[in-house]
């Protein structure tokens, strides 16, 4: 699924892009897509009408496009305006092009947008599994999910603190990584790299860690989402955005996001066997995990 170095690429390439433009419409095409949505579709559809693209921001694998409302639509009412929050959940994707352009039998939500310059783009919303959700909020980061924490590529992000937070839980240490009230946006595969760097056993009691190695795991969580950053991003920017010259659709999907992971993880072959097989097989990723290991399980004792 996509995780927080992946919609961090989401969130850049929509902004350089849509950030100023008007929804002038907006169709929900599937009722799961906005099922956290008070009043559904129609209010969804309703809410979007005329708003102003001001700002795209993340707090961990959520997106928060803000909103505004110069020309008084269905929306005008927030005074303080509002926002839409989107999770692209197992398969989402954020496609943008030119109107009528995504085809898919997948496409979930699709709306159309006017930049300042006055050209037409629409907005696709695209889910396969239909885990991700659009919802229509009131402004500010923490008010749809409050639990979720500050991840390590926020600048708000303290690392002592939370390695003090880290170290009060009586969890292993890799499900305290995973828990996203504690450090949000570290997914399944962060997280096993992130301990094999700092040679921790996931399986160790947090509580049992000191202050100095947190403070190295989650520097080392924030170095290997910060490379897959950069390569996530070259690939966005190289096969999306530049496309004859021209800025044209921006694409995150999985295929694209398991390239920029796999530039992170380094080539074992094991490893590379059992990533490969956890990505390609329709069932759940642990059967392959009990079956290969994971790396962070090797060369990492519980001491």
């Amino acid at each position: 699924m996509p995780e927080l170095p992946e919609v961090e690429v989401v969130r850049r390439g929509l902004a350089e892009h849509i950030t100023g433009a008007t929804i002038v419409g907006t169709e929900v095409l599937h009722p799961r897509a906005v099922r956290g949505q008070p009043g559904g579709a129609a209010a969804l559809e309703a809410g979007l009408e005329d708003a102003r693209i001001t700002a795209l921001r993340r707090r961990g694998k959520y997106l928060w496009i803000d909103l505004e409302y110069p020309r008084g639509g269905q929306g005008a009412a927030q005074s303080s305006g509002r926002c839409l929050l989107v999770h692209l959940g197992m398969s989402g994707q954020m496609l943008l092009g030119e109107p009528g352009q995504v085809t898919s039998p997948h496409l979930r939500i699709r709306s159309l947008l006017v930049t300042d310059t006055g050209r037409e783009l629409e907005l696709s919303f695209v889910d396969q599994r239909t885990f991700g959700r659009w919802e229509l909020t009131a402004p500010g980061v923490t008010d749809p999910v409050p639990h979720i924490a500050v991840d390590p590529l926020d600048a708000a992000f303290d690392a002592a603190h939370t390695a003090r937070v880290i170290r009060k839980k009586r969890s292993e240490i890799k499900r305290v990584l995973l828990d996203q009230t504690v450090v949000s946006g570290i997914g399944n595969i962060y997280a096993d790299e992130a301990l094999w760097a700092a040679q921790v056993h996931p399986r160790k009691k947090a509580t049992a860690m000191r202050q100095t190695d947190v403070m190295s795991l989650l520097d080392a969580a924030t170095e290997v989402m910060t490379r897959a950053l950069a390569a996530g991003g070259t690939s966005f920017d190289d096969l999306y955005v530049n496309v004859n010259g021209a800025s044209g659709q921006l694409n995150i999907a999985l295929k694209r996001v398991e390239v920029s992971r796999r530039q992170v993880i380094s080539q074992s072959d094991l490893v590379r066997q059992a990533l490969t097989k956890r990505l390609e097989s329709p069932t759940c990723s642990a059967a392959h995990r009990r079956s290969f290991g994971s790396r962070s399980l090797r060369g990492a004792s519980h001491a």
